[in-house]
């Protein structure tokens, strides 16, 4: 990976950056949630400057549905026109998504205009800065990608009812080639407690286990890149989703993450050829409430193989 360092320049795109692939893909992703409510969401634009495409929309569920045409909202474009003369750091796209800089790095107002049925203004206050990807292993190979915890605070109107949201979340920004039929098994974990305690950890399932190839810890806030560790899980035999999630890994530095989750809510996406059985986790270390999520990616045909096989 190149760039090691976000910079204000990265809150644009990047399209003289990326060539002339047809796969050439930029992405801007914020996730919020509600505890209480048990209640999870994301806003996610996924942009393809060389056919001209913005995909991607909002998405917001509880424990009532998993199912995306069941949940509380669900917007999941595949193929709009991306307006010209866009700039990220202040639109509001044709998937619904708006995003405006306050200030570099650091402040983001963020939300989704979809009339009566759901209004979302929100602010995405970092508590960190953007931390680079340093593992080539991971799921996203050697696209540009940074993650960064946040303060998401503000409000959503939502079929008529007003949900305050108040929390730590994530929000991540990847540019570079991403084709569709690259897919692999994998999963995107994330929990703080609050801004100065959290944790990333990204893995990839192989025969020894599903192992952490890139994240970092934060503790007493001190952001730390992760050395090693693995995620293990029990699922439901009936669904084949996560019901349990353990996450043991160490840092450069020695610090441990010994992490206990439960799912509490759950949405499955169906993004091209794979799916995201993406579940808000209530986190345990070391005695201490954390929130979270876990995208548990699986590439289609592999999760129906097993499934079918009654092996998942």
């Amino acid at each position: 990976m190149e760039n090691r360092t976000f910079t204000p320049r990265d809150d644009h795109f990047h399209f003289d950056q990326m060539g002339d692939d047809w796969w050439a893909t930029e992405t801007a992703w914020f996730s919020f949630h509600n505890p209480e409510r048990r209640l999870g969401g994301w806003f996610y634009t996924m942009v393809r400057p060389n056919i001209g495409t913005v995909a991607g929309g909002t998405w917001i569920w509880d424990d009532a549905a998993h199912l995306p045409w069941e949940a509380l909202y669900s917007a999941n474009y595949s193929a709009l026109q991306l307006p010209p003369g866009t700039d990220l750091a202040d639109c509001a796209l044709p998937n619904g998504v708006r995003i405006k800089v306050i200030e570099p790095c650091k402040r983001y107002a963020i939300g989704c205009d979809d009339g009566e049925r759901l209004r979302a203004d929100l602010f995405f206050d970092a508590v960190m800065p953007p931390e680079p990807l340093t593992g080539v292993g991971s799921t996203f190979g050697n696209a540009h990608h940074f993650d960064q915890f946040g303060h998401v605070t503000g409000e959503l109107q939502l079929h008529g009812e007003k949900i305050l949201i108040d929390c730590i979340g994530m929000r991540d920004r990847t540019w570079g080639k991403r084709p569709e039929d690259r897919p692999r098994q994998a999963a995107y974990i994330t929990g703080a407690r609050d801004a100065d305690n959290g944790f990333l950890a990204v893995t990839n399932t192989r025969p020894e286990g599903d192992l952490v190839a890139y994240g970092f810890l934060r503790k007493d806030g001190k952001t730390v890149s992760l050395k090693q560790g693995e995620r293990t899980v029990v699922r439901d035999p009936a669904h084949g989703w996560i019901t349990q999630i353990h996450l043991m890994a160490t840092d450069v530095d020695g610090r441990e993450l010994n992490a206990i989750g439960t799912p509490v809510s759950r949405l499955i996406i169906n993004r091209h050829t794979f799916i995201d059985i993406n579940s808000l986790i209530e986190w345990k270390i070391d005695g201490e409430t954390a929130w979270g999520e876990d995208q548990d990616m699986w590439p289609m045909h592999r999760f129906s193989r097993l499934r079918r096989a009654g092996q998942l």
